[in-house]
């Protein structure tokens, strides 16, 4: 089924302006040596047997990311995904009693009490460090994880770590879900008091106990590196462009790799924290170094990873809040159902706009938990999810919170994460 009733579109003409930009951007990135015309590349692929550079098997190159709304409705475990391009509405397999949904930027993972349903939502990019492609294919159904409840799952372009509660976790290979099948899971020996994270080659892991050392570890699970560093009370993980962001009681501990050597930096917080006005739950823009996180039910936190700064910006009570970074605005969700900017380094308003038909009545727990609103951001846009009202808005952030269009459902999006990014 395909249904969407659009209230207010993006202009053609900065849409194909940014799609020419970047086909430009990836021709002359990928493209031949010097003096090779477009039709003498095309001429040398096609008389080549080797597949061209980016090529993916079952898979459409486009010129700009393709974005997708993975959403669900935690009521009747009905599940969509909606592209952002074509504007269609695809209805994908329910999951009753989805309680989170998290993705690594390609598959969508619904939580359940009993474990784990993949979704491939066929929107992904490959980023080659000077220039990126990006991807769109089919959307199919992949398995499930006999992982459910509170089982944390990371990954990137190799590998899918699963890390249970408790116990042992599991490492899946990354391409045998691009082919559409679970795999066989090879063990990671625990406990862990945080989630495995891949990470420039490696496996990012913090042990058991009130202190948590970091190790590093290869993809066989061995032991490359103990970091003289612990985290107390970890609780909140984030990928950033810098390096991995864990929430420890006394701040935050970013764990970087350079030149194939990892170091761990701790950041701390300005000034005492209460346990309740911790950041343990980040949000932030894929790609991006700045994280956002709940500071207690009267402010956010502003966590700049390259300044190595904590902001606390008073937003008064928010259902949810994230940032794109770089100068963009703090983007907080009010329980009045107002979406509000603030400046992130001085923590000044600069606009606001009406949000949600109805708030829920209790504030975002975290992300991807359900029920609650999420704002998801991306470079241009932020998506609000509306679950009372039943609709999504996208949001243009840089020009006063403007609503770009608003997409009505026929379900409750009490869950989303985007794909394609």
């Amino acid at each position: 089924m395909e249904s969407t009733t659009v209230t207010a579109r993006r202009t053609a003409s900065l849409r194909m302006s940014t799609a020419l930009l970047l086909a430009a951007a990836l021709a002359a990135g990928c493209g031949g040596g010097e003096g090779d015309a477009g039709g003498d590349r095309e001429a040398s692929r096609r008389a080549s047997p080797s597949p061209p550079h980016g090529y993916v098997e079952g898979a459409k190159e486009a010129a700009e990311q393709q974005s997708r709304l993975v959403l669900a409705d935690p009521g009747t475990g009905e599940a969509r995904v909606l592209d952002l391009i074509s504007e269609k509405v695809h209805t994908v397999p329910a999951v009753p009693d989805a309680t989170g949904l998290t993705t690594d930027g390609r598959f969508g993972f619904f939580h359940t009490a009993r474990e784990t349903q993949v979704l491939d939502t066929g929107a992904w990019m490959v980023d080659h460090g000077d220039h990126v492609h990006y991807y769109r294919a089919r959307i199919r159904e992949v398995g499930q994880l006999p992982d459910g409840g509170g089982a944390r799952i990371r990954g990137d372009a190799a590998v899918t770590a699963v890390t249970p509660e408790d116990g042992d976790a599991r490492l899946y290979r990354r391409d045998a879900l691009e082919d559409g099948r679970i795999g066989d899971a090879r063990p990671l020996a625990g406990p862990h008091a945080a989630p495995v994270i891949p990470y420039g080659g490696h496996l990012i892991t913090l042990g058991s106990g009130g202190d948590a050392g970091v190790t590093v570890r290869d993809r066989d699970g061995e032991e490359t590196a103990a970091l003289d560093a612990t985290c107390r009370d970890p609780r909140g993980d984030a990928v950033t462009r810098r390096g991995i962001v864990f929430g420890c009681a006394e701040g935050a501990l970013l764990v970087r790799e350079e030149s194939g050597t990892f170091e761990a930096v701790e950041i701390p917080y300005p000034r005492g924290v209460p346990e309740d006005e911790r950041a343990t739950a980040f949000r932030l823009r894929p790609g991006s170094d700045t994280l956002t996180a709940p500071a207690g039910r009267e402010a956010v936190w502003v966590l700049d990873v390259t300044e190595r700064t904590w902001q606390r910006v008073a937003t008064g009570p928010v259902l949810a809040a994230n940032t794109a970074g770089e100068g963009a605005p703090l983007l907080a969700l009010g329980t009045d159902g107002t979406l509000r900017g603030f400046d992130t380094a001085t923590g000044e308003r600069t606009g606001e706009e009406a949000a949600l038909d109805a708030a829920p009545a209790a504030a975002d727990p975290g992300p991807g938990v359900a029920g609650s609103p999420v704002i998801a951001v991306d470079t241009s846009r932020a998506y609000v999810s509306d679950p009372a009202g039943r609709r999504v808005h996208e949001i243009d952030y840089n020009d006063g919170l403007r609503v770009a269009r608003t997409f009505d459902l026929d379900i409750e999006p009490g869950l989303m994460a985007e794909t394609g990014r």
